[in-house]
Order: C-alpha cells, then structure tokens, then sequence
C-alpha cells in the first residue's frame, strides 16, 4: 500500500514537506487545482456565456450571483471564463520561455566564448527593459490591431514570454557552467559523445532542478502581466474571450457610485490564483533547494550526522 502511495503524483512531494511548509504547499495546490477545474469545465460552471448582455450594473441577486458589469456582462461568468483564458496563457506562455530560454542557456554556457557574450548581452538588455512596458510593445507587433481569441491569447503569451525568456535563461546558463567541469562530462567527452549529446543528454537533465521553481514563480507574475495588459487595454476584446484585467478597468467608474461587484470579484480571483501559484512556488523552493530544507522543521543527513558524532562524544565520557 505504501508503495502505491509513493507513485501517486505529488505524494512525495507533500510528504517532504512539514508544518506550516506543507500547509502552504496543500492551500497552494488547493487554490490552483479550484481554478484548473473551473477553466477547464467553464462552459458547465457558468450561468451563462461571457460575452451574453443583461441590463447593466445589476445587484447580487439569484440569476445573477454576483451581478452584472456596466456593460451587462454577467461576473460570475466572466471569472469562470476568465480563468480559462488566464489559464491557456499561463501555460502557453511558460512552455515557450521554457523552449526558447532553457537551450539558449545550456548553449551559451556550454559553449561560452562570443556566442555567449552576445546572448548575455541580448538578455542583459531585454531583463534591465520595464516587463510591462516590453510586454505592451510585444503584444502590439504581435496582434497588429487584432485582438481575436485566438490572436488575443498568442500576444499575450508571446508578450510574457519575452519577459521571462531571459529569466530562464540565466539560471540554466549559470547552472551549465557548474556542471560543465564536472568529472561526468569529462567522462563523456573521452567516450567521443558530440556536443550536442553532452548538452541535452548529460548536463540539461541535472541543470533542470531549478526549472519548476521558475516556472511556478513566472506563472503568477505572468497572471499579474496578462491583467495588466488587459487593464491598459492592449488584452483581449470582450466579446472574444473573457479577461479579468479588462473587467477591472471597466468597473473603475462603479467604484465611486457603490458599485463594488464589479470590481471586487475579478481581483479576487487574481488575488486568489496568484497566491496559489506562488505558495505552490515557495514551497517547491523550500524542498529543491537544499539551503531551505530545513525551514520546515526537517533535518538534513548532514545534520543527522553530526547529531550521531555529538551523541557518541558524550557516550564515551566518564
């Protein structure tokens, strides 16, 4: 049974974890796995469609849960909806910084010389350039004036994944350069594998430790990114896909006539989602990261050890 246990996804992962870690962890995956459910079963979970009209600025009531926005959108179906397109950003998003950033970086650090310089040079510039605003000008030259569903939600995801590609890149730079002098490559270089095997097949997969960190870490600041657009305008139109950004700075005039419904329930879910993710991220940290091992409560080997030595000096004393 307990092996069983062990080969559930995320079983290990928990069990690792103790005290208010592990709290984190579960109120992390906890929130996470809510919103995964709601954009996935959209359709089912909301009363009606994101982009159906009602009369506009209508109070809580049974038709309408959590009202109606001043353009007669219905907010319980914009957050399920939103949620769905939050989501297919995040994920589309994260898989491209990852394809493109993690390669450049097992690259440049591989190989160094100018090829690295130049890319140190290029990332250096697009990671010291404001997020938002590269982000803004990116989705620009992506959309070109179009804000479809679907070329509404490739913007946005080429958007962040421009902001985040030099991110990526660094720390599978930085961690190459460890790993290249290490005794296996060497080992691997006098058994006459080429470079590429090298880098793909021997120093990427002990490099990549650091990447599910990363990825959690971004998917909060790219839901931040994604609503950020959406408010300044350059998201996705309404009648295309729902968007929570885009929501709030329509609700900005509500707010000084009483009409708190319709602001507050779109931040929320942003609020929600993003401590989720970054819960969820922190505490990853804590367990990959043998430095905070024991911010938990847990004990390293190392420690053990010297607990054993310490125990047996003072057996042996009269």
């Amino acid at each position: 049974m307990a092996r069983s246990k062990s080969r559930i996804p995320g079983v290990a992962l928990i069990a690792s974890t103790h005290g208010l870690q592990r709290v984190m962890l579960l109120v992390g995956l906890v929130l996470v796995a809510v919103f995964l459910v709601v954009a996935l079963g959209a359709p089912l979970v909301a009363p009606y469609g994101f982009a159906e009209i009602f009369p506009a600025q209508l109070p809580m009531s049974p038709g309408h849960p959590l009202g109606t926005t001043v353009g007669g959108f219905d907010v319980l179906s914009r957050i399920v909806f939103g949620a769905r397109t939050a989501v297919e950003v995040i994920l589309l998003a994260v898989a491209l910084s990852i394809i493109v950033g993690v390669p450049l970086g097992v690259v440049s650090g591989y190989v160094a010389g100018a090829l690295d310089r130049v890319l140190v040079l290029i990332m250096d510039a697009m990671y010291a350039f404001p997020s938002l605003l590269l982000a803004i000008v990116v989705s620009i030259m992506v959309s070109q004036g179009r804000s479809g569903a679907f070329t509404g939600i490739l913007s946005a995801a080429v958007a962040i994944t421009v902001v985040f590609v030099p991110q990526f890149f660094r720390v599978t730079r930085n961690a190459t350069m460890a790993a290249k002098v290490e005794p296996y490559v060497d080992a691997a270089r006098v058994a006459g594998s080429r470079p590429g095997r090298i880098m793909f097949g021997h120093i990427l997969p002990n490099v990549s430790q650091s990447i599910p960190v990363l990825m959690t870490l971004n998917a909060s600041e790219s839901i931040l990114t994604l609503a950020g657009l959406g408010f300044l305008g350059f998201g996705i139109e309404p009648n295309s896909a729902a968007e929570w950004g885009y929501d709030l700075n329509k609700a900005r005039a509500d707010i000084a006539n009483g009409i708190w419904w319709t602001a507050v329930f779109p931040g929320l879910a942003i609020v929600l989602i993003v401590v989720g993710v970054t819960l969820i991220g922190e505490s990853l940290n804590d367990v990959l990261n043998p430095l905070l091992r024991t911010r938990g409560g847990a004990t390293t080997a190392d420690e053990a050890e010297i607990a054993a030595v310490v125990a047996a000096g003072g057996e042996d004393r009269p």
